[in-house]
């Protein structure tokens, strides 16, 4: 059922099992599953259907680490949360990622890949992915065109990687009728919660407090509370809370906010491929975002390059992700965005801050660069595939790197208040030599084997380390590592089932558990997250003892209270 928390009666109580704040992938993941085992859920979600400037202002705050966007445009505060600007990459963190590494401080995970590796499966269809198969070769031979082929690289230092493409599912818009018609899930809209208040020894949370934007206060009870609201609003949430806490809730060892990852992405050196390797769109990220060139079977892939585990012990790298970023005549235009969102938009990605109306006037303002731009890439599917590739001058390098887990790299309150009375959230993103050092590095042993196996040769720019960071340094928008998993409490602020170290009955979920963040997507790893923790909930709400409320005789007498819940 899905509920308007703006037509509920002033102070009222609702009553579940389970409550999930926020309602992204994580929070619907997991509400589903609990809807097929029977358990009572509500889900809180800030916003509607759709954004609404009074609700986004709610995700502005404060940036004083490297110059970086992260609210408007970059977050999706309504049903479907990050979905709905998500592009839809997926990929398993490759083994390495999640295990200790002697020149990665703050590495390993508690778990290894091989556990989450059914929960990836099952991930698969949660996000509308093809077969879980991640071989180079199968896909290649299913493509079956010529100009999708797989580069040679001999010597053993890079290997290439691939990733499917989710729709991208919108969480929001995909699962809504399955929401509507659920029994045991209530998905309350407009519902802000600005605090979580637990028992005198900050064990057990009974209640969890609920705005709208508009004033209207509520309360929610619950045996099982899950925190899933975003990786910096999961710090954000938790460290606000501080009624009963003074420094929050879960942050007995200063480690909420702490080791905030993203991953920084960069566009370098110049590429000039032989003739042979001209028309090869397998690598090249121009032609990925659901080309039907680079699909089989309905499955759109992408392959990237990556220095070998090997090698990134050997030279003491972080991992990374490479690809090739053909440069079209129009590119850095205004009518270029202009275009590349209004592909966007056929795929349901939302952008609050540009419309469709304002994106089609600014291409015909400048036609030659917009049929420049278009024609460079949809020639080939109408005419010929030669005029796309004359039209093609040079390519440069796409990389997005690892980051350092830095303690210091954190999300943190501001003094400024947002419409609630809630603190806003102050970003102090953080990026070390390491990184740097890994992208100097990493393409230089790209760059060696490509001229070696006779495929291109690249012009290098200047060298990161040692200069300050370029202007066109951005992130993905992947936001990880603000309530890291880690079995003691002096090092992470879950345990190994992200349940908060100390607390009974509060879980994460999300990235933000994400002890390090590999190089690949973020939302893939989540959902297969999620699921093994609604597993986990499942098992712990049927367990023999269960049958008594966490909350005590309160909650208990609570549920026997009628609740009047009004669809939308």
């Amino acid at each position: 059922m899905l509920c308007d928390a703006r037509r509920l009666s002033e102070g009222q109580v609702l009553q579940s099992t389970v409550c999930i704040i926020g309602a992204g992938p994580a929070g619907l993941t997991m509400a589903m599953e609990f809807e097929r085992h029977g358990i009572e859920t509500i889900v809180l979600e800030s916003g509607g259907f759709k954004p609404d400037p009074a609700t986004m202002d709610l995700y502005r705050g404060e940036n004083v680490g490297i110059p970086y966007q992260f609210s408007d445009g970059f977050r999706s505060r309504f049903l479907g949360g990050g979905s709905n600007c998500w592009g839809g990459w997926c990929r398993p963190l490759d083994v390495e990622d999640l295990q200790p590494r002697s020149w990665v401080p703050h590495s390993g995970w508690p778990i290894d890949r091989e556990e989450l590796m059914p929960f990836y499966d099952r991930a698969h269809s949660v996000l509308s992915l093809g077969p879980p198969n991640f071989e180079m070769d199968h896909w290649v031979k299913a493509i079956g065109r010529s100009d999708v082929r797989r580069m040679p690289l001999p010597t053993g230092r890079v290997e290439d990687s691939l990733s499917q493409f989710s729709r991208p599912t919108r969480f929001g818009k995909h699962y809504r009728n399955e929401l509507k018609q659920a029994k045991r899930i209530k998905v309350y809209l407009h519902a802000n919660v600005t605090d979580i208040e637990t028992e005198t020894t900050g064990q057990t949370v009974k209640r969890v407090h609920v705005q709208t934007v508009s004033g209207r206060k509520l309360t929610v009870e619950a045996r099982q509370f899950v925190l899933a609201t975003g990786g910096i609003e999961n710090a954000r949430v938790l460290l606000a809370c501080n009624k009963q806490h003074a420094n929050g809730l879960g942050n007995a060892n200063d480690l909420v906010g702490r080791f905030f990852m993203e991953h920084p992405r960069l566009y370098l050196h110049k590429v000039k491929f032989r003739p042979a390797w001209l028309r090869n769109k397998l690598y090249d990220i121009k032609f990925h975002y659901l080309n039907r060139a680079v699909s089989a079977n309905g499955t759109h892939i992408a392959a990237q390059m990556a220095i070998t585990p090997e090698t990134q012990k050997r030279e003491g790298l972080l991992n990374a992700r490479i690809w090739f970023h053909s440069i079209f005549p129009g590119e850095g235009t205004d009518a270029a965005a202009a275009i590349v969102r209004m592909k966007h938009r056929l795929h349901s990605k939302v952008d609050p801050q540009h419309g469709f109306w304002g994106d089609l006037a600014t291409m015909a303002k400048q036609p030659i660069d917009s049929l420049n731009f278009i024609a460079a890439r949809q020639v080939p599917e109408w005419i010929t595939r030669e005029l796309q590739f004359h039209a093609i001058k040079e390519a440069q390098f796409q990389m997005i790197c690892e980051p350092t887990p830095d303690p210091d790299s954190r999300i943190s309150l501001s003094s400024q208040k947002d419409a609630l009375g809630m603190p806003r959230v102050k970003v102090d993103w953080r990026l070390d030599d390491r990184v740097k050092r890994t992208f100097d590095r990493s393409l230089e042993i790209i760059a060696d084997e490509l001229c070696t196996a006779g495929i291109a040769d690249v012009s290098f720019e200047r060298p990161l380390l040692g200069n300050p960071w370029p202007e066109n340094l951005e992130g993905t928008w992947h936001h990880m590592g603000t309530t890291r998993m880690h079995e003691s409490p002096r090092q992470g602020v879950v345990d190994p089932n992200s349940r908060i170290h100390g607390m009974s009955n509060m879980y994460v979920a999300g990235s933000s558990v994400f002890p390090t963040a590999g190089a690949n997507f973020p939302t893939f790893t989540l959902v297969a997250l999620s699921l093994r923790l609604a597993d986990h909930l499942v098992g712990t709400l049927r367990a023999p003892d269960a049958s008594a409320s966490v909350a005590g005789s309160e909650f208990r007498g609570a549920l026997a209270r009628p609740v009047v819940q009004e669809s939308v």
